[in-house]
């Protein structure tokens, strides 16, 4: 059955960085403190179906900056996935919450492990979603300098990608190999009106390479240094089925990782999305923090 997510949802705001960050949240104020963070180019209410299921938490959704809601950084930042760790320490500190059970999807999941391995005093678990840790590069830095400066600097000069309708933008992620329903889900928070049609909110230089990429030992060193549980969470039809490889990092969680479990369920990459299988995770997540209850 599908819930009425959105209007049950609150809307939030803080401010970060000098940054006008948005999010949304659902459930008890005094409920276990859990932090959501989304895909890239996706947003908070990529959560709408999961959050509201996780009876008994506090679950915050923040729309990443530059994305969403959120305002986008300064002309010179960049969007690199370790950027977003200081904003993500500095909200928990706006939320009062000296830790907090995380949860990321796809990007929001690489940036969540990041975060996890260098504050682990702050993350009680992980839970992530047909991700874990970004695929190591076999790419030599010298060329993903270059790419990195080359790409931001068209990036910044790029206007926002505009849709006639939103049903443009519906169909160009149906195109891309969302579900119709994934994609009318994230539609509304995605675009804006202008005089010329919708235009996606996120800000382009998202598009433009890292500055730098992690190599396998820099992902090993990452997983190694985990300490709180790790639930696993992969869709039958994404990211293990579209990027072969990517499976040799679920093996890496599991030898590194000392308390790391995984299962998985039916659907895409975006299957959290969906109502039905939204409901078994949400069973699966609240099953493995009540094994863990000293969280």
């Amino acid at each position: 059955m599908r819930m009425d997510t959105m209007a049950a949802a609150r809307e939030c705001q803080w401010s970060v960085d000098g940054l006008q960050l948005t999010g949304l949240a659902w459930g008890p104020e005094d409920g276990l403190p859990v932090l959501a963070l989304h895909g890239w180019m996706d947003h908070a209410a990529s959560f709408q179906e999961l959050g509201p299921r996780l009876t008994g938490c506090q679950v915050v959704a923040l729309d990443l900056s530059g994305q969403g809601l959120s305002a986008h950084r300064a002309a010179h930042a960049t969007y690199n996935i370790w950027d977003d760790l200081p904003q993500i320490a500095g909200l928990l500190d706006q939320l009062g919450w000296e830790d907090c059970v995380l949860v990321g999807h796809s990007r929001g999941a690489n940036v969540a492990a990041l975060f996890a391995a260098a504050q682990p005093e702050r993350v009680r678990a992980l839970v992530s979603l047909d991700s874990l840790v970004p695929n190591p590069t076999d790419d030599d830095v010298v060329s993903t300098l270059r790419a990195f400066i080359e790409q931001t600097r068209m990036q910044q000069t790029r206007p926002p990608r505009t849709f006639a309708s939103k049903e443009g933008y519906i169909r160009r992620r149906c195109d891309q190999g969302n579900s119709r329903e994934t994609s009318e889900a994230l539609a509304k928070r995605a675009l804006e009106k202008g005089k010329d049609g919708f235009r996606m909110r996120g800000d382009p230089r998202l598009f433009a390479s890292s500055a730098v990429k992690l190599t396998r030992a820099d992902v090993e060193a990452v997983l190694r240094s985990i300490r709180c549980p790790v639930l696993n969470i992969w869709a039958k039809d994404g990211i293990l089925r579209s990027r072969p490889e990517t499976a040799d990092l679920a093996r890496l969680g599991a030898e590194l990782i000392p308390r790391y479990e995984t299962i998985e369920l039916a659907g895409d990459h975006h299957f959290h999305l969906d109502a039905p299988v939204a409901q078994q995770m949400a069973r699966a997540i609240l099953d493995f923090l009540d094994q863990h209850s000293g969280l």
